[in-house]
């Protein structure tokens, strides 16, 4: 028994001894970061509202500047509005899912290979709708964190129909079903110019994204229109053109001068059977007295 236990001293001791240097170059690496920690500032890029189709992988940018190596800090991207709030947590070189908000299990990573140069971002894989919101980039050992938006936008394109057709006008119909958040609608003539249409029709499905339809009716002096799908806020649109044939001067005339025809070929053979209908009676008299 003493002699397994001689052989065990030189190993805890080992471990001891890499536990302790490990303590020291981590208290050395807070107290260098305690240091300077007023002249770093973490930085999430210019814009600080992030757009994701849903179903895409977004990253959401943040580092640290001047760059530091961050590989042995712990680092925290969190949902301020969520309970719990955290989205992914790292420290001692891996990361740490107790705590981590359920719905981005599995959907979260770092880039490690890029921390030793500050870069924090967080990549976040197959966005959902629910994942739209502000998110919190947080440092705890230099007591600095940033905020960065993301916008979640599902889009489609619409369909444009010709619902009726008069002689000098023409009713249009735009729909377009899946759209996310609640976008506009708006008509255009083939030069562009934005044209006066009714109240658009806007009908939001149980799986939270959009449908919306509107109508307008149009002369006929222009056949090239365009219906026109957008999200103003973050500029995405989606757009249908249509061309509707005019028909030309001839052919008008050709309408004209054969619906002439017609109705005086009605009254001709109007005429015809009145005047035939006269006779008959006179030759039948005609007859009879001989």
């Amino acid at each position: 028994m003493s002699r397994m236990n001689q052989q065990r001293r030189p190993l805890a001791f080992s471990d001891s001894l890499v536990l302790l240097l490990h303590v020291i170059s981590w208290l050395f690496l807070l107290q260098s970061h305690r240091v300077s920690s007023s002249d770093v500032s973490l930085v999430t890029g210019r814009s600080q509202m992030i757009v994701a189709f849903a179903g895409d992988n977004v990253t959401l940018p943040c580092h640290l500047k001047p760059e530091i190596d961050a590989s042995a800090l712990m680092l925290e991207w969190a949902r301020p509005d969520l309970s719990p709030g955290f989205v992914h947590v790292w420290a001692n070189n891996r990361e740490y899912v107790l705590d981590k908000q359920p719905s981005y299990r599995g959907r979260t990573s770092l880039f490690t290979n890029k921390l030793q140069l500050g870069d924090i971002s967080l990549k976040l894989f197959n966005v959902t709708l629910s994942d739209e919101g502000t998110y919190r980039c947080r440092v705890p050992q230099l007591d600095r964190e940033a905020f960065v938006k993301l916008v979640v936008c599902v889009v489609s394109t619409p369909v444009v129909l010709v619902m009726s057709k008069q002689s000098s006008a023409v009713e249009l119909e735009c729909k377009s079903a899946g759209w996310y958040p609640e976008p506009e609608v708006l008509w255009l003539d083939g030069e562009g110019n934005l044209l006066s249409a009714g109240p658009t029709e806007t009908v939001r499905g149980p799986d939270g994204l959009y449908t919306v339809s509107s109508r307008v009716t149009l002369e006929e002096r222009h056949n090239n229109f365009t219906c026109r799908v957008q999200l103003t806020n973050i500029k995405q649109s989606r757009e249908t053109w249509i061309h509707v044939p005019v028909p030309s001067r001839y052919v008008k005339e050709v309408v004209l001068v054969l619906g002439l025809l017609g109705v005086v070929l009605a009254i001709a053979a109007t005429l015809y059977r009145w005047h035939k209908s006269l006779h008959i009676p006179m030759y039948g008299n005609y007859e009879k007295q001989r």
